[in-house]
């Protein structure tokens, strides 16, 4: 685990020890102990603390660089965006960087094209 993330992630939100452990519910002196590296949480307080900093848990454990929870918004959805500086393939062949783009881009024009035709057909 990153311990230094986790010090990171809440002064990023400007938060104090007590609001976190608040949130968290747990005693202030606890969470004061995962950051410090004294103590070891437990994974459903992890998975607790990612939902309060809007992060991945393989974010707080080191596993990715991405701070984003990219894993999944709240209503089930992934956002692509994060993944521009993220190395995606399809059928095994890595996404450069304009492929990517082109298909964001397609995405929002397709998206342009089905509203103003649904607004044509209301009218």
């Amino acid at each position: 685990m990153n311990l230094n993330r986790l010090m990171a992630l809440r002064k990023e939100k400007g938060w104090s020890l007590q609001y976190v452990s608040d949130q968290l519910g747990m005693a202030k002196s606890t969470y004061a102990g995962y950051e410090s590296g004294y103590r070891r949480p437990s994974l459903e307080a992890i998975k607790s603390m990612a939902e309060l900093f809007d992060t991945s848990v393989d974010y707080i454990l080191g596993r990715t660089d991405t701070p984003f929870a990219v894993l999944g918004q709240s209503d089930g959805s992934l956002e692509l965006t994060p993944f521009l500086e993220t190395a995606l393939s399809v059928d095994g062949i890595v996404l450069s960087q304009e492929e990517l783009q082109h298909f964001i881009a397609f995405i929002r024009a397709k998206r342009e094209i089905e509203q103003t035709v649904s607004q044509a057909k209301n009218e």
